[in-house]
C-alpha cells in the first residue's frame, strides 16, 4: 500500500504528476515549483546524480558527517498524513514559538499537573531542557515520568501548568510540533503483523525528508531481520526498531523512555554511542532511564523526580558533590555499627544497606581520612572479620537517588 505524503505531493512510488492526473477542482500548491525550476531534487549530489547516505564515520574523506534526526510515530493513518507535513523548519504560516520558552530552551515545563480520577500522577513539576543538551529524568516506578512526556508529546492533555515544546503547545499546536519531534515509548508503536523493514518504510514515507531506512535498519544491528514480522523479534530487537522509528525523520528534539530497556550490553553500547551522535549534532534528548550509571555517563543534567514533585536537580557533578566521602567495604552481614560509630570520629555514620556490605560516610579530608581507615581495620581485627573490597570515594548518582526516594522496591 503506497502512503501519500502530502509533503511531497505524492506517492512516494509515483512518478511525477502531469497536468492530466491532476484532479481538476485541486487547488494549486503555494509551494510548488515552476515546471522550468533547474538543480536536482533535494538530497541528490549535483556532480553524481547519486543521492547521498548519511555515515556515521565523521570525517571520512568522500562521506558526509553523520546528521540523525526524528519524527514522531502514530498508530493511525490520519495523524501520519499530518506528520509529513512538516520539516525541521516551520512551515509558513505556524504559530510563533512562545517568549515563554526562551530562545535556548528546547523544552520548558512549568507547574504541570497530570491526574487520573484522583490519583496525581504530576504534582507541580517544573523543569527546562537547554537546547542541544541531554536531560535524564530519574525516578522510581510510578513518580510521573512516563505521564510527563506524555503530556510533552501531546498524547495527553496537561490538567495544570503549561508545557512549551520548542516553543509550541504541544496539544493545541500538534500538527506544527510533530514534525520536528522524535519519540520513543515504552509501548513501542510498531505492528506485530508487519515485517521490520516494511514498518520503517511506511514510517520513512511519512517523513519529509527521512533517512535511508536501510541504512538506519544495519546501524541498530536490524539488517538481518528487515523480513521478519515484528511479532517474531525479542526484546532487544523491538527496542532497536523503535528507536529507529524516532530517528527515521531527523527531529530537532528527541524523547526516549528507557531506549536501553531489555537490551543487552553490545546493544545498549550501540545506543549510547548514537545518543552521543545525535548530541554533537545539536538535537536534543529527553530520555528516562532506572539505570543511573546510563545517565550519570550521557546526561548533561538530571531532574529526580517523585510523587510527580522535583525532589533534586542538576549536573551529575553537582548533585554528587556534598564534602562527605564514603568508605565502602564488604565482611560478615551483622556488624556491631554501634560500636563501630563510637570508634569513628564525631560527623561520620555507618550503614549495611544490604546484608554484608557496609558504608562510613564522612568528611575525609586531611589527616581524617587514614584515621578513618586506620580505625575501621582496628575495629574488624577486634570483631574478628576480614574487610573485603575497601573503597574510599565521593558519592555516585546512585547513593544520591537512594537518600532522595528510599530503597523500598516500588510496585
Amino acid at each position: 500500500m503506497d502512503a501519500v505524503c502530502p509533503s511531497r505531493g505524492r506517492s512516494p512510488r509515483a512518478g511525477p504528476v502531469t497536468s492530466r492526473q491532476r484532479d481538476p477542482g485541486a487547488r494549486p500548491s503555494r509551494t510548488a515549483r515552476p515546471a522550468s525550476s533547474t538543480g536536482p531534487p533535494r538530497g541528490i549530489d549535483p556532480d553524481t546524480g547519486v543521492a547521498a547516505r548519511p555515515s556515521p564515520l565523521a570525517g571520512r574523506p568522500g562521506r558526509p558527517t553523520l546528521r540523525l534526526s526524528w519524527a514522531i510515530v502514530s498508530a493511525d493513518s490520519a495523524s501520519s498524513a499530518r506528520l509529513s507535513a512538516g520539516t525541521r523548519r516551520a512551515p509558513d504560516g505556524a504559530p510563533t514559538p512562545s517568549r515563554a520558552a526562551g530562545v535556548d530552551d528546547a523544552l520548558v515545563v512549568d507547574g504541570l499537573v497530570r491526574r487520573y480520577g484522583s490519583t496525581v500522577a504530576v504534582d507541580g513539576l517544573s523543569f527546562s531542557v537547554a537546547r542541544g543538551s541531554l536531560l535524564a529524568l530519574l525516578g522510581p516506578n510510578g513518580a510521573g515520568k512516563t505521564s510527563t512526556l506524555d503530556v510533552c508529546t501531546g498524547f495527553a492533555r496537561p490538567d495544570g501548568g503549561t508545557v512549551r515544546v520548542l516553543g509550541l503547545d504541544p496539544v493545541r499546536q500538534a500538527a506544527a510540533l510533530r514534525p520536528r519531534i522524535g519519540v520513543m515509548l515504552q509501548a513501542g508503536g510498531a505492528h506485530l503483523s508487519a515485517r521490520t523493514g516494511e514498518m520503517l518504510r511506511l514510517v520513512a514515507r511519512c517523513s519529509a525528508d527521512p533517512h535511508d531506512p536501510a541504512w538506519l535498519l544495519d546501524l541498530l544491528g536490524l539488517s538481518d531481520v528487515t523480513r521478519v514480522p515484528v511479532r517474531r523479534l525479542s526484546g532487544g530487537q523491538v527496542q532497536r526498531l523503535s528507536l529507529a522509528m524516532a530517528l527515521i525523520g531527523r527531529p530537532e528534539l528527541l524523547f526516549l523512555d528507557e531506549p536501553t530497556a531489555g537490551l543487552d550490553p553490545q546493544a545498549r553500547r550501540l545506543v549510547w554511542d548514537l545518543l552521543g551522535a545525535v548530541r554533537r549534532d545539536g538535537v536534543t534528548v529527553v530520555l528516562t532511564t532506572h539505570l543511573l550509571d546510563e545517565a550519570e555517563l550521557l546526561a548533561d543534567r538530571v531532574v529526580i523526580v517523585d510523587h510527580g514533585r522535583v525532589l533534586a536537580e542538576g549536573t551529575p557533578t553537582e548533585l554528587t558533590a556534598g564534602g562527605a566521602g564514603l568508605v565502602r567495604f564488604t565482611a560478615s552481614p551483622g556488624l556491631d555499627l554501634p560500636l563501630l560509630l563510637s570508634a569513628l570520629p564525631d560527623g561520620f555514620t555507618a550503614q549495611e544497606p544490604s546484608p554484608g556490605r557496609y558504608v562510613v560516610e564522612g568528611v575525609l579530608d586531611g589527616p581524617v581520612g587514614p584515621t578513618v581507615i586506620a580505625t575501621l581495620s582496628s575495629f574488624c581485627a577486634r570483631v574478628g572479620v576480614m574487610p573485603d573490597n575497601l573503597q574510599v570515594g565521593r558519592r555516585t548518582l546512585d547513593d544520591v537517588y537512594l537518600e532522595l526516594t528510599g530503597r523500598q522496591v516500588r510496585r
